[in-house]
């Protein structure tokens, strides 16, 4: 029987960016998310090694090195004694490319723990170590992918923290359809200045509701969004007509874009915008969904 695990999409409630550092990154702040929507890894441990991607967003992504998933399996073979030695896995691409929700990322990270489901234990701390280094190195994102929970993240993205507690979120993700690759938005926000810093917030101890998270993430920003924006002015167009709807507590766009997101009070109200924002641009990618909360 096939094992099989979600890579849910990421969400950057805030992402506050400094300068570029002389290493070549930019130091970060950003409250982290999870949703109950991604792609989807399946591993079949009956089957010869092999990769293979299918679903909407599919097409024409590499299934060689360049492709994270690969490196990931690659890498945990030699880390997770025990491991099958050939499998099958394919990934069911439902998140859009280059969209900001962490995506390759997120698989990268799903293939990680699928592995390691399959050997049928635990990890022993030193395997888990390695892994958490192997994350490290596919990218910035991975890391907090592979941890899966809302963290305050920070550096590049691999120093995580628990955030301030909040509740579960209801939540709608629309991608308008166009591609905001990373590098082009850092290098537009690199042109402009980069005008923001990675200071954390003030925040309480609790947010206690859906608009208590609003409100304070209302003192916050994204500091890609306006280089995005830029780049690709229909990301101002999704963000227009998020905010222009009752349902809206609170919209922006997640990581370097493309995606945005929209806080709404209640499933009901999910739903409404979701079903309102379809029936406008029935072009355009859209997803109801929850969030995850953080409680301790």
């Amino acid at each position: 029987m096939p094992l099989e695990r979600l890579a849910p999409a990421k969400v950057n409630l805030f992402l506050h960016v400094a300068p570029l550092r002389a290493d070549g990154f930019h130091p970060l702040c950003s409250l982290v998310t999870f949703a109950d929507v991604g792609d989807l890894l399946r591993l079949d441990a009956d089957a010869a090694m092999n990769f293979r991607i299918e679903g909407p967003f599919g097409a024409g992504l590499p299934t060689d090195a360049d492709n994270l998933i690969v490196r990931a399996r690659d890498a945990a073979l030699t880390v997770l004694a025990g491991a099958p030695r050939t499998f099958a896995l394919t990934l069911d691409k439902r998140l859009p490319i280059a969209s900001g929700v962490g995506g390759g990322s997120a698989d990268a990270a799903a293939a990680l723990r699928l592995i390691q489901g399959a050997v049928g234990r635990a990890p022993t701390p030193d395997e888990a170590q390695r892994l958490a280094e192997i994350a490290e190195t596919l990218g910035s994102d991975v890391p907090m992918c592979l941890a899966g929970r809302p963290s305050i993240a920070e550096g590049r993205g691999e120093i995580l923290s628990p955030p301030p507690v909040f509740p579960d979120l209801d939540a709608v993700l629309v991608n308008c359809g166009v591609a905001s690759p990373t590098g082009p938005v850092y290098r537009a926000y690199d042109a402009a200045g980069a005008p923001g810093g990675d200071e954390r917030p003030a925040w309480p101890p609790v947010l206690a509701s859906v608009q208590e998270v609003a409100a304070f993430l209302a003192t916050t920003r994204n500091d890609l969004e306006p280089p995005a924006v830029a780049l690709a002015p229909p990301i101002g167009e999704t963000l227009d007509l998020l905010k222009s709807r009752d349902e809206t507590l609170f919209a922006r766009m997640s990581g370097s874009g493309a995606t945005c997101f929209a806080l709404c009070a209640d499933p009901a109200a999910r739903d409404s915008l979701a079903r309102s924002v379809s029936a406008l641009r029935p072009d355009w990618w859209v997803k109801p969904c929850r969030l995850a909360g953080f409680a301790t």
